[in-house]
């Protein structure tokens, strides 16, 4: 079960939305536009292919939006216990802010199956949860404006990347709100996909305790072309983009 977790947890951690004038440096920018797209992944473990993964967004319709994530384990121990998630956050844009509306997430196994549903409701300025959500989480969230789930996180941190730039963002997901911090190197790192090699912006956020989260963005790609996790010191899931298209 941990490697859904982990890999859930570095393409979803991953307004203009949620970023604060306190924490934000760097010259200013037009946003780059919301875009529909379509992008999968691989994903490692140092050098040994665990599984693959797609994000994708969608456009509901004129106000709502939508971005689903889809994980599978194909190699090794995730492999032969089928293990595979889903999440979808279903939004709107006020202003400049991904408002979540809605979320749901699916954790299943060759045995076992965990769903669970959020709602947002920003006219109680409340979230919560519902289905196999843990007792400590089941209360409601207060909701901030700004507020963003895991998964539109990792949008605006694609959109909001700058050289030398700080973003903070609020992070309500699955029955709890956490502040989350991303500081963008000034130097760029060279980032292959597939046979193609781009000049990307590095991001990393510090964790709590001895994790980092590491994502490049290359400007123009409306995805991350790579995300690794650390802990203590140590790379445990790198997740690398293949390839990526428009959707309609």
């Amino acid at each position: 079960m941990m490697f859904y977790r982990k890999v859930l947890l570095a393409l979803a951690v991953l307004s203009s939305p949620g970023l604060t004038a306190a924490a934000t440096s760097g010259a200013a920018t037009d946003p780059r536009p919301l875009e529909p797209f379509i992008a999968q992944y691989q994903v490692f473990k140092g050098d040994h292919v665990l599984g693959d993964a797609v994000m994708q967004v969608v456009r509901n319709d004129d106000r709502r939006w939508r971005v689903d994530l889809k994980v599978r384990g194909t190699r090794g121990l995730a492999g032969i216990a089928g293990i595979a998630a889903q999440q979808s956050t279903v939004f709107d844009v006020a202003g400049t802010r991904y408002r979540p509306l809605a979320q749901s997430t699916l954790r299943k196994t060759l045995f076992t199956k965990r769903q669970t549903v959020g709602v947002y409701d920003w006219r109680s300025h409340q979230a919560r949860w519902t289905g196999d959500v843990k007792e400590s989480r089941s209360a409601p969230v207060t909701l901030q404006d700004g507020d963003q789930s895991g998964l539109l996180i990792n949008l605006a941190v694609v959109r909001d990347a700058q050289p030398g730039r700080s973003m903070q963002y609020r992070f309500v997901d699955d029955g709890r709100a956490r502040d989350h911090r991303y500081d963008v190197s000034t130097q760029l790192d060279d980032v292959k996909v597939g046979e193609l090699s781009y000049s990307a912006m590095r991001v990393q956020r510090v964790q709590s305790g001895n994790e980092e989260t590491l994502i490049w963005v290359v400007d123009g790609v409306p995805t991350p072309v790579r995300m690794l996790q650390r802990e203590n010191g140590q790379d445990t899931y790198d997740l690398r983009l293949v390839e990526y298209k428009g959707a309609q």
